[in-house]
């Protein structure tokens, strides 16, 4: 990174992240994000997922602030020596999931996932599913309110709070979970390689709507769903070394 970088300073509604990318861009200036050698995140972690998905496209390197509720990918807030953190920063090399849904309609849309895809049952019927891993059916039927796929950065998250195991950065490995299984009832899950196709299967869709979730970004009354790593897409997070990500998801294993 130059000893004078080109920064991007991009904030989340609040008062305090808009009041800290003033301060920024007053003292260091701003440059648009497709110009900059690096964007500077001023929010939560929702305001993280946010950027990603609309600049990760860029690959800028982020670096990011918590200035939110929730900042498990952000660094401490500081207003002092911005630029000797960035030089010493870590970088953590994220690839996202990539979810291709088909709706009863039979539109197809496809989006990524930094954290997680779920899919959720819309009404009181819980969610009839099959599951297929790399074109061979693996589990025939799953009743339950739903399930999620997470990848390691995101397996801190939603899947965490559903039970699911958190998984080490550069582990190669994602997790299927599922959420409040009904039957089988012992199935609590399975670690996949980070390289396998899941085909989830919506089964009687009219009675029992499902909807699927990249992220933020919801899919009403799917049919069925494609997730599989991104071949194309990543994104570089940059970290204090005293904060940086790998630590932090294996400290959340020793909490007690």
């Amino acid at each position: 990174m130059p000893a004078q970088p080109r920064i991007a300073f991009l904030a989340s509604s609040t008062p305090e992240a808009q009041a800290a990318r003033e301060h920024f861009t007053e003292r260091f200036g701003q440059v648009a994000p497709e110009e900059a050698d690096v964007l500077c995140v001023l929010g939560g972690d929702g305001f993280m997922l946010h950027t990603l998905h609309r600049h990760g496209a860029l690959a800028k390197p982020v670096y990011g602030m918590k200035l939110g509720t929730v900042g498990f990918l952000m660094n401490q807030y500081r207003p002092e020596h911005l630029l000797e953190r960035l030089q010493a920063a870590h970088a953590t090399v994220l690839r996202p999931l990539e979810m291709t849904a088909t709706s009863e309609s039979g539109a197809t849309v496809s989006l990524l996932a930094y954290n997680e895809v779920s899919m959720l049952r819309q009404t009181r019927q819980t969610a009839h599913l099959r599951i297929s891993l790399n074109g061979q059916v693996r589990l025939d039927e799953l009743v339950c309110d739903g399930a999620l796929v997470a990848t390691p950065a995101g397996s801190t998250a939603y899947n965490f709070s559903a039970h699911g195991p958190i998984l080490p950065l550069g582990s190669q490995v994602i997790a299927l979970t599922p959420i409040a299984a009904f039957r089988p009832r012992r199935w609590r899950g399975a670690l996949l390689r980070s390289d396998t196709v899941l085909h989830i299967e919506v089964l009687d869709g009219h009675k029992r709507p499902v909807s699927a979730t990249a992220d933020s970004h919801e899919v009403r009354d799917v049919t069925e769903v494609t997730v599989r790593e991104s071949l194309e897409r990543t994104v570089t997070l940059l970290f204090d070394p005293e904060h940086n990500l790998e630590e932090r998801i294996l400290n959340e294993q020793f909490i007690t």
